[in-house]
This record gives structure tokens, C-alpha cells and sequence, in this order.
């Protein structure tokens, strides 16, 4: 199954615009974003996403708890993440796949690149069975 609908959340309003060109308009994909995780977790259950792309840090409620969260909700089980964040260090990136998150992509990231960046992500995840 290709991808097609990414939920991205992110608070910055810079970071959206930047990813929104990068996935929408470069990558050819579907975007809903919401700006917090309380948003995330009022709205995913309307689009139902193939993948969530999450911010780390957030005000409120943060990027892990956030995936816990989701996880709670019906059919958001196994909704493939992946983390978006400056917070890459080995240990960080362990915990993160430790919370079921397929992969993490480190910001600053490429405009250029970052649609191929989360389709190589799912098309892992996809080839290992989800």
C-alpha cells in the first residue's frame, strides 16, 4: 500500500509551512496538520492518517505522550510514527523506538528530501509487516 495521508504535528508555524511545501507540494502527498497534540488526539480519528509525523518537544503535551495517547484510540494502534526532532542522540532515538515510532528524522531537515526521508521510513515499515 503506498503512502499517501500524513497527520503532521508541530507547533511552530515556520516548521508547518516548511513541511507542508515539503511533503504537499514537493512530495505529492496528503497533509493535515494540527499545531498540539490535544489537536492531534481531538481530530485523528476523522482522517484517519497512514503515518503520524510527530514533533518531540511541545508545550502541553509533548510528542511521546502524544504516541501514547493515540495509541489508546481506536484503530491508532498501529498507525505507523515517526519523530521529528534536534533530540538525536542514541539514547534519545532508542526511547522513541521504544514507544513503537518507526524512525526519527532530525531537525533541521531537508525540504528537498524529507518526503523520500518518511517514504523510505514506511516502505521499512511496510516490508517488516507494519
Amino acid at each position: 500500500m503506498p503512502l499517501n495521508h500524513i497527520m503532521h504535528v508541530e507547533d511552530d508555524p515556520d516548521i508547518r509551512a516548511i513541511a507542508e511545501l515539503a511533503l504537499a507540494t514537493v512530495g505529492g502527498l496528503n497533509i493535515t496538520q494540527c499545531t498540539s497534540g490535544r489537536e492531534c488526539l481531538a481530530v485523528v480519528e476523522e482522517c484517519i492518517p497512514d503515518l503520524i509525523l510527530l514533533d518531540v518537544m511541545m508545550p502541553d503535551l509533548d510528542g511521546p505522550e502524544t504516541l501514547r495517547r493515540l495509541r489508546t484510540l481506536p484503530g491508532m494502534s498501529e498507525v505507523p510514527a515517526v519523530f521529528m526532532t534536534a533530540r538525536c542522540q542514541p539514547d534519545e532515538i532508542s526511547g522513541y523506538q521504544a514507544l513503537g515510532a518507526i524512525g526519527v528524522i532530525p531537525k533541521p531537515f531537508d525540504p528537498l528530501t524529507l518526503a523520500d526521508q518518511v517514504r523510505q521510513l514506511w516502505d521499512q515499515s511496510q516490508a517488516a509487516g507494519g
